[in-house]
């Protein structure tokens, strides 16, 4: 296997996607991702760079001339709760590394989901990457705090009404909040989910 071929398989696997779903996230069939992860063949400049886009890294290591700039640290939360700053945090579970590129666009933590409501995509213990903002894009996955409870993980869907905080496994119902509910209850956004690290 060559620098590539590694570079490539490497990325994939610590981002916890499938072979499919890496194909299906950059538009090409997965025969062609178990080519380049064997070395049979590689992917052109314009998927090269789309690569390197879903992953932040540069598009030289995706085709093995350079490597992933030095990696950054960020704590794996084992729960956040109402009215604690990230910074006083204390159930620090592990940590995760990004790479410099992903870490220069803003600020980050990780999440080690709890229960099966977002499955199957996310299930029971696994990490979720996570940027800090305070407003997402509705259809996003979002870590959102209710009230005084714990962060959950749910996706997003916005109305002029509200937001609908919805889960993945359909034995769950989506959950409703007005406009005023979000100010009173308070429902905070705490970030936007943007990698997946499952277990193994």
């Amino acid at each position: 296997m060559n620098d590539q071929a590694g570079n490539i398989r490497a990325l994939r696997r610590r981002s916890g996607l499938s072979q499919s779903e890496f194909a299906a996230r950059i538009g090409v069939h997965q025969t062609a991702v178990s080519q380049w992860e064997t070395g049979r063949t590689a992917p052109d400049s314009a998927t090269a760079k789309k690569i390197a886009k879903l992953f932040g890294t540069d598009i030289g290591y995706i085709l093995g001339v350079s490597y992933v700039k030095e990696a950054v640290r960020i704590p794996v939360l084992g729960s956040v709760a109402a009215g604690i700053p990230m910074s006083a945090v204390e159930d620090i579970l592990d940590f995760e590394e990004i790479s410099a590129e992903t870490a220069a666009r803003g600020e980050y933590f990780a999440l080690r989901i709890k229960g099966d409501s977002m499955e199957p995509k996310i299930s029971d213990g696994d990490v979720v990457i996570v940027r800090s903002c305070s407003d997402c894009d509705s259809g996003k996955t979002v870590i959102a705090l209710i009230g005084n409870g714990e962060a959950t993980c749910k996706k997003l869907k916005k109305t002029s009404e509200g937001i609908f905080l919805i889960s993945m496994n359909t034995a769950y119902e989506p959950i409703f909040f007005s406009n005023r509910d979000i100010h009173s209850l308070p429902v905070v956004i705490l970030g936007a989910v943007e990698e997946l690290r499952a277990k193994l």
